[in-house]
């Protein structure tokens, strides 16, 4: 393997054949829901998660992974896989905390295995934002780009990476206290279709409209007014139990927009508990070459 080992977490929805190709490490998330405690995309999958959610009568409850879980895991990257540094991406740090657990971890492994490095970053953004730098990352240390080269790497996609997302309610993303500042979105009217985003890690409004066309349509031109016309970008189409609604939103984007490389991705249950079964969206960055 890459003397650079990349980390992350399940809320990056990361595709698993990608996981799996470019070896990118990650640590589950904590679902409780009643007296179970199940694990992100571990003992509890995408599918069964969303025939469920809609019956529940209480919102399930998420946790971040603690130290002691990243710790395990840059432990075992540097004692059975020979890692001499580590580049661990998380979500926004104020939406979770992954980020501090991780930094906790760092601090523990510093004193344990005193020649391993660590870097820890909060990408102040979340889903396949999260996982575009992860599999930026991740390439690069294929590549053999140097630690350094790596984090400054994922640090300058950061501001450019950005989320778009609708769904018929924002009612999950209230009860769990993820709404940021587009709370007053939550009492609009069954007919209205919220846009909302991701600035300085924490959700905002982009705006509403009146049916799931004229938000998927909002959202390519949303795009194409921040990149140009056949701007280049990497794209991911994200959804929770919505695929249809997901490749309707390519189908759209991608009459207007050179897309680089896109797929489709599925919330983790971790994000989905937030967001509901139904939403779809984008998550993008423009890039000036094929590289």
């Amino acid at each position: 393997m890459s003397k650079v080992a990349i980390v992350t977490d399940s809320a990056a929805s990361i595709p698993e054949a990608l996981i799996e190709r470019l070896n990118i490490h990650w640590v589950p998330y904590y679902i409780h829901r009643g007296q179970e405690v199940l694990r992100d995309l571990v003992t509890l999958q995408r599918d069964a998660f969303y025939k469920w959610l809609p019956t529940a009568r209480e919102l399930p409850k998420t946790a971040s992974p603690g130290p002691g879980d990243y710790v395990e895991l840059y432990e075992r990257l540097a004692q059975n896989q020979g890692a001499r540094e580590i580049v661990s991406i998380h979500m926004t740090s104020k939406g979770s905390g992954a980020y501090q657990a991780a930094r906790i971890a760092k601090e523990t492994l510093a004193e344990k295995i005193p020649h391993v490095r660590v870097e820890v970053i909060d990408t102040l953004n979340v889903s396949m934002c999260q996982g575009w730098m992860v599999i930026g990352a991740a390439r690069a240390a294929r590549a053999g780009k140097s630690f350094d080269d790596i984090v400054n790497q994922v640090k300058a996609m950061m501001p450019v990476t950005r989320m778009i997302q609708t769904a018929d309610t924002l009612k999950y993303l209230y009860m769990g206290g993820r709404i940021g500042r587009a709370k007053h979105l939550v009492g609009s009217l069954l007919n209205i279709k919220p846009l909302i985003g991701m600035q300085d890690g924490v959700i905002i409004p982009l705006g509403q409209v009146r049916s799931r066309l004229q938000a998927y349509e909002a959202m390519a031109q949303m795009i194409e007014t921040a990149v140009g016309k056949m701007g280049k970008i990497k794209i991911a189409y994200v959804h929770a139990a919505a695929q249809e609604e997901a490749e309707k939103i390519k189908k759209l984007v991608e009459e207007r927009l050179t897309c680089v490389e896109s797929l489709i991705a599925e919330l983790s249950p971790a994000l989905g508990v937030h967001t509901g079964p139904g939403t779809a969206g984008v998550c993008y960055y423009p890039v000036k070459d094929e590289g």
